[in-house]
Parts: C-alpha cells; sequence; structure tokens
C-alpha cells in the first residue's frame, strides 16, 4: 500500500478531511492515529528525519480527548526543539541532532492544535504541524443554542 493510499483510506475512515478538522491545514505530509491504551491514555512517536524540516506524521490524529504520551525524536544532523499544546501550559523539549524526548500532554477538547520547532526559523521553513482531537465537546460545554447543521 503506498503512502498515498494509506492516507487517503485514514481520510475516508474519518469522513473526509473536514470532518476531523484537517481541510486543506496540512496538505501535504503524512496522517497517523494514536494507540490507545486499555486504560483509556493515548501514545504515539512523532520524528524529524534527516534533512526533511518536516515532522513526520505531519498531522497525529487522538480518537478522543485525554492524556497522549508524545515520544519525539530527531533525526537530523541539526539540533530542533519542540513547543507542544497542552492544558494549562505549553510543554517545551529540546532536541539535540540525533536526540529523543518524551511528553506528557493533556487535549481534553476536540480541536486542531498546532505544535512547531521555534528554534532559528524551524517553522518559517515547514517544521510545524497539527494534532487533531476528534469526538465531540463534553455536555457541559456546548453552548445553549439550537442544533447547528454538520458537513
Amino acid at each position: 500500500m503506498t503512502i498515498a493510499q494509506e492516507r487517503e483510506d485514514l481520510l475516508a475512515e474519518l469522513g473526509g478531511q473536514n470532518r476531523a478538522t484537517i481541510g486543506a491545514v496540512l496538505g501535504t505530509g503524512t496522517i497517523a492515529k494514536a494507540t490507545e491504551r486499555p486504560d483509556g491514555t493515548m501514545e504515539a512517536t512523532i520524528r524529524i528525519p534527516e534533512d526533511a524540516m518536516a515532522w513526520e506524521p505531519g498531522v497525529l490524529i487522538l480518537p478522543h480527548g485525554g492524556i497522549l504520551e508524545l515520544t519525539i525524536i530527531n533525526d537530523d544532523k541539526n539540533t530542533h526543539a519542540c513547543l507542544l499544546p497542552s492544558n494549562g501550559e505549553r510543554q517545551f523539549i529540546g532536541l539535540l541532532n540525533h536526540s529523543k524526548g518524551t511528553a506528557t500532554l493533556e487535549l481534553d477538547g476536540p480541536g486542531c492544535y498546532w505544535y512547531g520547532s521555534p528554534a532559528g526559523n524551524d517553522e518559517g521553513r515547514g517544521l510545524q504541524a497539527a494534532i487533531v482531537v476528534t469526538g465531540e465537546v463534553p455536555p457541559e460545554a456546548k453552548l445553549d443554542r439550537p442544533a447547528q447543521p454538520r458537513p
């Protein structure tokens, strides 16, 4: 199976790009799903391939909000960093060349969360990506308004 076909299959499983809020946000790169453990926490690995200036995957999909244990690997010859979203405060991981770091994130609401490398001009050169949390907003967080049409 080709990377393009894997991407299309995953988008079809989600119900299309706009159903999971990824639309044309990141038109290239790979998409992957986090693995869910029996206790509901999720885990995933993201990496910076050598000489790529891109995160792999470019879009990480979580099946629901919650705790994500993330492994970050820098396979590049250059030093980078990772500034990650999390409830409360963002998390910063410094990544020397050929190094690995870990972060535990809490993303409790559905939506598109951006992360990137704030080192040098990494983000300006394309080293940015997204974590997409699927699912519905909890009842206590919903606005008191009539139902809206869904795509």
